[in-house]
């Protein structure tokens, strides 16, 4: 049987001895009693027992070999700048690329008839110019989807057509088509037409519609009536040139 002997049993009853027949103790001690202390006190907070540095990398990159100096484990996440968002681009923004006025022209030769139609033509047709908005490069198509006729006289009319000369609809002179007007008395007038334009806008990815319309208008153009007379003539102006209205 093996002796264990406590450092409590050392110091207060002896250490005894196991003799295997009989237990003897080598000591009697008496130990005076003491006043009781007071009970320790222990922080609950878990924190460091020192104040942090800062981490300083270029400290750790210069010292890592010789101080076994660690690294940082994790880098701050790399900022990626946006993209500038594109403005809302409005009809107004796309007028510095606005398509050239549009001159109509009356039929025929700019001359008419009182009382009788004048035919009147406006050749406007899609237009695509290429730029620079908000220092954006990017491309405009205009596409005439309107004509609004001054003809000098009070009168004016919209349509959706800038109108055709009379060979081209196959028509006879003098007869009535969608852009033309009757002026009730003879003089000199100034006519004239605003093309009204739809717009579309290529940024590189597609074209893409612009709400509104923009209006352009055409410089004035004179338009002569005469008036027409009838009258029984004996001769054709083939046979007697020099005849009257001839």
């Amino acid at each position: 049987m093996t002796n264990s002997c406590t450092l409590t049993q050392q110091t207060t009853t002896g250490c005894p001895t196991n003799l295997g027949d009989r237990i003897r103790f080598d000591d009697t001690r008496t130990i005076p009693g003491t006043d009781g202390g007071t009970s320790p006190i222990y922080d609950d907070d878990p924190g460091p027992r020192y104040t942090p540095k800062p981490f300083d990398f270029n400290s750790c990159v210069i010292d890592w070999d010789s101080y076994n100096r660690c690294f940082r484990a994790r880098q701050d996440a790399e900022v990626v700048e946006e993209e500038p968002t594109i403005p809302a681009i409005t009809i107004t923004d796309l007028a510095q690329f606005a398509p050239d006025p549009v001159a109509t022209t009356g039929e025929p030769d700019n001359l008419g008839v009182a009382g009788m139609p004048t035919n009147f033509v406006a050749a406007a047709s899609a237009h695509t110019r290429t730029g620079a908005l908000f220092g954006i490069p990017l491309t405009v198509r205009f596409t005439p989807v309107g004509y609004d006729f001054r003809y000098g006289d009070g009168d004016a009319a919209s349509t959706t057509t800038g109108g055709q000369p009379w060979a081209a609809l196959g028509q006879a002179s003098f007869t009535p088509t969608a852009t033309s007007h009757i002026y009730a008395e003879r003089g000199t007038y100034d006519a004239g037409v605003t093309v009204r334009y739809t717009a579309e806008v290529d940024l590189g990815i597609g074209w893409f519609p612009v709400a509104g319309q923009l209006s352009i208008a055409g410089p004035t153009q004179q338009i002569r009536i005469f008036e027409a007379h009838t009258a029984l003539v004996a001769r054709t102006c083939a046979e007697q040139p020099a005849a009257p209205g001839c």
